[in-house]
């Protein structure tokens, strides 16, 4: 099973027990996010596509850590102008590790009790 989620304005293909980079989140390591903008899950049998998204369905993630990725240089120059200009750039990331899928959103106690009783009553 995997689903396409979309985290910061990128979109990710993840399955269980991956773990991918997202934009920095404001998060601790060790914490966990839940990712509700699926945009598809696919089983072995079946693929539910969102319009644009799927209701109810989510992606819960653990915190691996927060850190940098490599630096990036950008470099500017301007021929016979004597203008140079050199400068380092390293964004920011949150890791995460994908623990489960959902296709549905965690029914409420509430719910699970009502719902029986509504059941019977037919």
């Amino acid at each position: 099973m995997y689903a396409i989620i979309k985290a910061g304005g990128k979109q990710y293909r993840v399955q269980k027990g991956d773990v991918i980079k997202v934009e920095k989140m404001n998060v601790e390591a060790g914490d966990t996010v839940t990712f509700g903008e699926v945009l598809l899950i696919s089983d072995e049998k079946k693929v539910s596509v969102g319009a644009p998204v799927l209701k109810g369905a989510s992606v819960e993630a653990k915190v691996v850590e927060n850190g940098k990725n490599a630096k990036v240089i950008i470099y500017k120059y301007k021929p016979k102008k004597d203008f140079k200009k050199k400068q380092g750039h390293r964004q920011p990331y949150t890791m995460v590790e994908i623990q489960n899928i959902r296709k549905t959103a965690p029914r409420k106690k509430a719910e699970a009790a009502e719902a029986p009783a509504v059941a019977e009553a037919e």
